[in-house]
């Protein structure tokens, strides 16, 4: 008898994941890609979401260490959600070393 083994995932809309097959996300591997496809693009139910299914020390880890990139409102969202300081995020320190031209 065979039987099939289900991979826990998180109840995250799929609208999120728009260019990905859903079905085929590894929610544990591609953790830092989806936590920062949910921070940036989802509401804070879906950042809920990413605590319970990944816990809050690995979510703030990971906007702290690996995630390049987030737009200033997001970051402000982040920092105040997660009681975070700007200079903690790697995203913020990056964008502070690459200034925008003022245009």
């Amino acid at each position: 008898m065979e039987t099939t083994r289900t991979v826990a995932k998180p109840n995250l809309p799929k609208r999120l994941f728009w260019e990905f097959m859903y079905e085929d996300i590894n929610w544990i591997k591609e953790y830092a890609a989806v936590i920062e496809r949910v921070i940036e693009r989802g509401t804070e139910p879906g950042w809920e979401e990413l605590i319970k299914f990944h816990g809050r020390d690995k979510v703030v880890n990971t906007l702290i260490n690996e995630t390049n990139y987030l737009q200033d409102e997001i970051i402000e969202d982040v920092c105040q959600y997660f009681k975070l300081a700007h200079h903690h995020l790697k995203c913020y320190i990056r964008k502070q070393s690459f200034p925008q031209h003022w245009i």
